[in-house]
């Protein structure tokens, strides 16, 4: 019997934490056409989650402004909101246009709502920010986003890979990222920079980790050839050092900041520069020139694409890639867990459980 009422963390506006309510009487969703009713079980963290509460991302007009993800779309954000992308749980029931057989599938949710059937990504949204997300004991999401996992990971770690391992995907993808080429990646212990290092190696790519210091052995176990230190010795240095005579193909930044003009610089003649993140600073230096003078590529990023989605769940399931789970938290700490989020002391993903599925006898840190 599923309750009318469930725990859940309401989004009430932009701003500080104080502005996720965590609520023990929300009304429990109820699925619509084509449609499917998910307990979730396990909800990724997400940088995106944190700079939509704070209305962080600008407007073309100023970057300073108060204002949610995704320019040149209409605002489908709307408050409240339960936000929370990475979820992994149960099929308990399904709306018309669904077979009832899909009830009890244990599912992994793609979280992007694309809007189109096209391969545009244009009018893209996402679970979390258009609708309701898994910050909940339930949710209801389209039933074609519910793919169904048969693995024996369990559900914490696989609510680690969409929103990150799906971002990284599609990075590469858009960057044309082939077998052999080397690829620099930025916020490399992060949950997106962790996913590159693995998806590079997956397409048989040379991933090289931009880092802090102190995760240099646990970056070269997931498939770093080499580490570089940020707030160390330059960085053409640090790669001269590290890999004799090694070209730059690709640059994968999340970070963005005063490092960006030192990335720039790395790539070699004809290289491609992505941005699908702006942690460090969204407002950056650049010179012209250089761009055009080395006739490179800047791309930017978001999200992913159903076939980069397809792409990540036969990695999953062939082991290509593995889950990075540093902590998980109950539902109910969601403050602390944004908290230890933007501190960056972690590696990998951060994961929120439902209340009744948190089991304090398990460790919460392994990192």
């Amino acid at each position: 019997m599923i309750a009318e009422t469930m725990n859940a963390v309401v989004l009430t506006g932009h701003g500080g934490l104080d502005k996720l309510h965590i609520r023990s009487d929300y009304p429990t969703p109820k699925p619509g056409t084509d449609e499917v009713l998910i307990e979730v079980r396990a909800c990724g963290l997400n940088n995106t989650d944190i700079w939509v509460r704070e209305g962080a991302y600008g407007t073309d007009k100023n970057p300073d402004e108060v204002a949610s993800w995704r320019r040149g779309q209409p605002n489908s954000l709307k408050f409240p909101r339960i936000q929370g992308a990475d979820i992994a749980g149960y099929i308990v029931e399904v709306g018309s246009g669904v077979p009832h057989s899909r009830v009890g599938e244990r599912v992994m949710v793609d979280f992007s709502l694309y809007n189109t059937e096209t391969r545009s990504m244009a009018y893209i949204d996402y679970i979390g920010h258009g609708r309701d997300g898994g910050y909940a004991d339930y949710c209801v999401v389209p039933a074609e986003n519910s793919y169904i996992v048969d693995n024996d990971l369990t559900d914490e770690e696989l609510a680690t890979f969409c929103c990150a391992y799906l971002t990284a995907e599609h990075m590469l993808d858009r960057a044309r990222v082939k077998e052999g080429e080397t690829v620099v990646v930025t916020g490399a212990s992060g949950g997106v920079g962790s996913g590159l290092i693995q998806l590079c190696r997956a397409r048989g790519a040379i991933p090289v980790a931009i880092s802090s210091s102190g995760y240099e052995e646990r970056l070269e176990v997931i498939g770093a050839e080499a580490v570089l230190i940020r707030d160390s010795n330059p960085l053409l240095f640090q790669l001269e050092s590290a890999m004799p005579g090694r070209a730059v193909d690709v640059v994968a930044d999340l970070v963005g900041g005063d490092l960006f003009r030192d990335l720039i610089n790395l790539l070699k003649p004809e290289g491609r520069y992505i941005s699908a993140g702006a942690i460090a600073g969204a407002v950056v230096p650049l010179d012209l020139r250089t761009v055009y003078l080395k006739h490179l590529e800047l791309h930017g990023s978001s999200q992913g694409s159903r076939s980069a989605f397809r792409n990540l769940l036969g990695y999953i399931r062939t082991g290509k890639v593995r889950p990075l789970l540093d902590r998980v938290y109950a539902l109910s700490q969601i403050h602390q867990a944004q908290r230890d989020f933007k501190a960056k002391r972690f590696f990998g993903k951060l994961v929120v459980v439902p209340d009744r599925f948190f089991d304090l006898t398990k460790p919460q840190s392994i990192s």
